[in-house]
């Protein structure tokens, strides 16, 4: 049994259908909670290899990769399941068994409610 804590980003309550897991950072000082969730995110982009992958994923044709596709970034494949797992277990990868491939997929929304989180307000 796993005790990874999965980083729940979104909430669908806002009617645009993405609510990021924390306000704004200009909006208002984040709570505790917040930032702890924040803070989860963060550390597991926070690996260049991590980031690498997480890039390849996102920016991969159809929005989502075969692990046999992105495995090119400078270290072994039990490394690169390694991060690809702290990626999942942190929300920000889902994954798909294909007969003996996996295929990696960053959600749209997370991206956008990554977006809001960092986002600045509009000049008056």
């Amino acid at each position: 049994m796993s005790n990874a804590k999965i980083l729940p980003l979104l909430d669908t309550t806002d009617g645009q259908g993405v609510v990021p897991c924390c306000p704004p950072l200009t909006e208002r000082p984040m709570s505790a909670e917040e930032a702890e969730t924040a803070a989860r995110m963060f550390k597991a982009l926070g690996d260049p290899v991590r980031l690498r992958l997480f890039s390849a994923v996102a920016s991969h044709e159809g929005g989502e990769a075969c692990v046999c596709d992105i495995s090119d970034v400078g270290v072994s494949q039990p490394t690169v399941s390694h991060h690809l797992k702290k990626l999942k277990e942190a929300g920000l990868l889902t994954s798909e068994r294909r007969g003996t491939w996996v295929y990696y997929k960053v959600e749209p929304s997370v991206l956008a409610a990554m977006g809001k989180l960092l986002a600045m307000p509009a000049a008056a």
